[in-house]
């Protein structure tokens, strides 16, 4: 018996006008009354198998019947049909993790003897599983620096099957021209992959600037309540259905993280909008702060990418980093000195969180690797969440204060 298509049962989501706006999507996107029984909040289908109610075959062949979790449920059928709509993507699916729906793309995608191009600056997970995969499956992987990623036709230079993108990057939140790396890869023949956890689909819609996969960790701002782990992969028709179309490598999205994405999405617009602005008034207020050597946002590395930032991005995102002056001895005193941000690994909740990625997020990188990349032993990654934007400042400015030499 073979199984169903991730996609049957043919979804019966409630149709919304087109002119309805993401703000309303995000709440009504994935509404389904048949199953729903009328429910505003749907329920937790917490069942690993359906019954079918007639002979397998039939019921399939006319998408009428759910089939198994790992493949489908009505939980996480959901949020994956918001993120569809807001990414503006032919299909999606989620994953028990970022990190899932990232080795799912890879391992669904790649073959031996494939080349990989990929951005010297992504997250630190990411860049040791590129690595791994090149060194055990042959996979040949070419890292851009920063420095040349402002050439993309220069590096993209002969055959290659897939381009991985950041932008925002992680942790220096530099941006890359999406639309100019899509043109030049699609030159070559290559797919291109942009992870938008940092944007969200409210900030940035890289599918509508030429990328063929957008993928994220949802575990971040679109769970956005540092209470549940999920991935998404949202894209074009063709390659979603090269993307672990059976659930083959496991990694589904379990059905009560389902429920609590799905609850989630629907404040995901006017949270964003305080992350925005949280993040632009801190970015803006520790500028000039004599404990700080250099403040990375959005926008911030110069004219040509602040017109990129212009031209991409509906919003600049609530994370911000910063090198301090005092280098690493500066950071105890720093950290120890914070009363609301909360020194903490991942990202994108409500509430405001710093890290350093020298070790958190990139500990695996040597210290070389580290500074090629722009994180010195100062830097420190700030999510900024939805307090009040000026304790936020305040906060800041006080630790700031204590770890100027004396």
């Amino acid at each position: 018996m073979s199984e169903p298509e991730p996609d049957s049962p043919r979804r019966r989501f409630e149709p919304l006008p087109a002119w309805v706006s993401p703000a309303t999507r995000l709440v009504h996107g994935g509404r389904l009354p048949d199953l729903n029984a009328g429910a505003i909040s749907p329920p937790i289908y917490q069942t690993s198998t359906f019954r079918y109610p007639s002979a397998f075959s039939e019921a399939a062949a006319h998408g009428t019947v759910r089939f198994y979790s790992r493949i489908s449920n009505p939980s996480t059928d959901g949020p994956a049909e918001v993120l569809r709509q807001l990414e503006g993507g032919d299909a999606a699916r989620l994953f028990a993790s970022g990190m899932g729906a990232i080795s799912a793309v890879l391992l669904s995608l790649l073959r031996s003897g494939d080349r990989v191009v990929a951005l010297q600056d992504l997250y630190g997970g990411t860049t040791d599983l590129l690595r791994d995969l090149a060194a055990r499956f042959g996979i040949r992987l070419l890292e851009v620096p920063a420095a040349e990623a402002r050439s993309p036709e220069a590096v993209l230079d002969g055959p290659t099957r897939v381009v991985w993108l950041e932008s925002p990057t992680n942790p220096t939140l530099s941006l890359v021209d999406l639309r100019r790396w899509t043109e030049a890869a699609h030159r070559v023949g290559a797919l291109v992959v942009v992870d938008n956890t940092f944007a969200t689909p409210i900030n940035q819609r890289p599918l509508g600037l030429g990328a063929d996969l957008v993928v994220h960790s949802a575990t971040k701002y679109l769970g956005g309540h540092s209470d549940l782990l999920a991935g998404a992969v949202i894209g074009r028709e063709a390659p979603m259905r090269e993307v672990d179309a059976r659930s083959a490598l496991g990694a589904p999205l379990d059905p009560f993280a389902g429920f609590l994405l799905g609850r989630s999405l629907k404040t995901l617009a006017v949270r964003m909008e305080r992350h925005n602005s949280s993040g632009a008034a801190v970015a803006s207020a520790l500028a000039g702060h004599p404990a700080v050597r250099a403040v990375h946002y959005p926008g911030r590395g110069g004219p040509d990418e602040e017109a990129v930032a212009r031209a991409q991005m509906d919003g600049r995102g609530g994370m911000v980093a910063l090198s301090l002056r005092g280098g690493a001895s500066a950071l105890p005193t720093f950290l120890a000195h914070l009363r609301i941000v909360q020194v903490a690994a991942s990202l994108g909740g409500v509430e405001s969180l710093i890290s350093v990625p020298a070790e958190s997020s990139h500990r695996h990188l040597s210290g070389t690797e580290l500074a090629a990349r722009g994180i010195d032993p100062g830097l420190v990654r700030l999510s900024l969440g939805i307090e009040e934007p000026t304790d936020l400042v305040r906060d800041l400015r006080e630790a700031l204060d204590a770890a100027l030499p004396p």
